[in-house]
């Protein structure tokens, strides 16, 4: 026997040398068990698409459910337009209006309208700036779109107009 060949070595190492047979078996049973373990791996992603997609669903349909007074409101803001009363018909939309902004907050998105505050280019976007002697550099005085949200759940920051030093 050669010296160099497996069952050489492991003869002289002390410990008993494996057939082919028993090689070809061992290399069929790793082969079977990496096969499951690829199997489970594709049925646990196919789960978590499902999961995923079963949780989104079900987060629109809760949030849509939510929406439903505000435009059954809306609706009868609408219906009362044509009874002639138009105080009645502004009352009613500010109300729904009041309504979304509450909605929008209790799904953690509020609004943020604030004039007089330090303005926060994390918070706002200036797109005019105006001189106030009544203001403080760098105070957002006007509101031109409201913001909503807050640091990284922020769905739009707020359109202001910023005070500028009088010259």
């Amino acid at each position: 026997m050669n010296e160099h060949t497996p069952q050489a070595q492991a003869g002289a190492q002390g410990e008993e040398a494996i057939s082919p047979a028993e090689t070809d078996a061992k290399l069929a049973e790793l082969e079977d068990r990496w096969l499951r373990a690829v199997a489970d791996l594709d049925n646990l992603r196919k789960r978590i698409a499902r999961d995923a997609e079963r949780i989104r669903a079900e987060e629109r349909a809760r949030v849509a459910a939510e929406w439903l007074p505000i435009l059954d409101n809306l609706e009868l803001a609408l219906s009362h337009a044509g009874d002639g009363g138009a105080d009645a018909v502004l009352d009613g939309i500010r109300a729904v209006r009041d309504q979304a902004v509450a909605l929008l907050a209790k799904l953690g998105y509020p609004r943020h309208d604030e004039v007089d505050v330090p303005f926060d280019p994390a918070r706002h976007e200036a797109v005019a700036t105006v001189e106030r002697a009544d203001a403080d550099p760098g105070t957002v005085v006007e509101v031109f779109r409201p913001g909503y949200g807050d640091a990284e759940r922020q769905l739009r920051p707020a359109i202001v107009a910023v005070a500028k030093k009088v010259e």
